[in-house]
């Protein structure tokens, strides 16, 4: 797997670009850019359903949601990058596995929320039982990207051999 994403990496020009002088910490700063919209824009979605601003509505804050989604796309490409660039220090990383676990739940998070309790808390007036499992999704959502911030930034901390990782043999 390494070799093919490090293959990958070569052959597009990921590699020699992140490997030049201004490569890595022009990538890093859209990663945090990336990272600044989606959270700028979710966890304060988040806050709001959890009870905090309450003269600002949803429908409006939910307006400013496709920054987010913009953000995590800038995420996603920028993620490309690094871990294609030195796949054997992200793909055993504890931390790189932690952030995709996060990650994960996050999405599905998103996904049952906007299932069964976005229209309810849409409304005008959402009722008691709507907020209330609103809220629960908040909390969740703003737990998950805490932990994707928490296994982001532990990432350079942990540069483990291919061997600590058992599942990924």
């Amino acid at each position: 797997m390494e070799a093919q994403l490090l293959e990958f990496s070569r052959s597009a020009g990921i590699y020699g670009f992140m490997n030049s002088p201004w490569g890595w910490p022009v990538i890093e700063s859209l990663h945090f850019i990336g990272l600044s919209l989606l959270l700028g824009t979710v966890g304060l979605f988040d806050l709001r359903m959890l009870g905090f601003g309450k003269s600002i509505s949803l429908a409006a804050l939910h307006r400013l949601i496709p920054f987010g989604v913009l953000g995590f796309f800038l995420n996603v490409i920028t993620g490309i990058m690094f871990i294609t660039t030195f796949p054997d220090q992200y793909i055993y990383n504890p931390a790189v596995q932690s952030k995709f676990l996060f990650l994960g739940l996050a999405g599905i998070n998103m996904l049952l929320f906007y299932q069964f309790s976005f229209r309810q808390v849409n409304e005008e007036n959402p009722d008691v039982k709507a907020l209330a499992k609103a809220k629960v999704f908040a909390l969740v959502s703003l737990l998950c990207w805490l932990g994707v911030i928490t296994g982001g930034r532990l990432i350079t901390f942990y540069r483990p051999p291919f061997y600590w990782c058992f599942w990924c043999q």
